[in-house]
């Protein structure tokens, strides 16, 4: 019998930066990115609860797996216009801050970007994107490749290979509908709750380690602070919308008011008459006559 677990976002921040829980993040790296991923670390990351925002609001995690690549984890829970330039900072700055004055370029580690947003970002059908970068010719189409030289020196087969790599995963916009282990682990990104049904790697490992029964005093405490700070960015988020949703509506009726009094104006309807019918004020229906003149 499947039962509500801690929230992934928080755990990786309070319990599974732990080496005795490295399996869960390996069974999940390992389902999104179609291999055998062994962490070797988790890294200390750049944004790492630097103020209160950052302590409730996102989650990073940086870790070096078994084939010296960075793995960027990073949960996001609010809406941020701008999130697709953090992801291109980050995956950059890791990039940047890796390699160690002095090394040659051919050091530079690959950066692999996982985001995980509770929130609609851009426009697409799907629940989950992969992004990496290719070279095109514009004039033959065709993409450029590595050279067997290059191959052999960078132990790399394409150019992507190179590059940062991103996926997003928008959680809330799965249907809840696991069709294959991924999806399992996207399930429980969204629903806190593992099925006895999954096999996913990783998630029998979660299940037992986010157990909330687990959690001492002080452990509980602060996860119940974490799920509170939700409701109140939720709250605030959904104000947000209401008001600006308010002041749209309140502009389309000053702009009809304004509509309907100009053409009062033309059939010399007194000003009095004007403001009763529109809402609008004597001293702005005088100003639209003079206008008029």
């Amino acid at each position: 019998m499947s039962k509500k677990l801690i929230r992934f976002d928080w755990a990786v921040k309070k319990l599974l930066r732990n080496k005795t829980n490295f399996v869960v993040l390996e069974g999940f790296l390992s389902e999104l990115l179609f291999d055998t991923i062994k962490i070797d670390s988790i890294l200390e990351s750049e944004g790492n609860q630097q103020n209160e925002e950052d302590k409730y609001n996102r989650v990073d995690i940086l870790t070096q797996n078994s084939k010296n690549e960075l793995v960027i984890i990073e949960i996001q829970n609010t809406y941020e216009i701008d999130y697709f330039h953090r992801m291109a900072y980050g995956a950059s700055k890791a990039l940047t801050e890796n390699l160690a004055l002095g090394q040659s370029y051919l050091d530079i580690k690959k950066v692999i970007s996982i985001n995980i947003v509770y929130f609609d970002l851009g426009q697409g059908k799907d629940y989950i994107y992969r992004g990496k970068t290719t070279f095109e010719g514009l004039h033959e189409k065709d993409s450029l490749q590595l050279s067997n030289t290059q191959k052999q020196t960078f132990m790399k087969q394409n150019v992507a290979d190179i590059f940062p790599e991103y996926y997003l995963i928008k959680v809330n916009q799965f249907n809840d509908i696991a069709k294959d282990t991924l999806d399992e682990w996207i399930y429980f990104f969204k629903n806190s709750e593992v099925k006895d049904s999954f096999k996913a790697k990783g998630l029998a490992e979660a299940k037992e380690a986010l157990d909330e029964m687990r959690l001492n005093k002080e452990q509980q405490y602060g996860y119940n602070r974490y799920l509170d700070s939700l409701h109140v960015k939720a709250s605030e988020a959904l104000s947000v919308r209401i008001e600006a949703e308010e002041m749209v509506r309140k502009d389309e009726n000053q702009k009809k008011a304004v509509e309907m009094a100009k053409i009062m104006l033309v059939n010399n309807e007194p000003k009095n008459k004007i403001a009763l019918y529109t809402g609008l004020t004597v001293e702005h229906i005088e100003q639209l006559r003079s206008e008029r003149e």
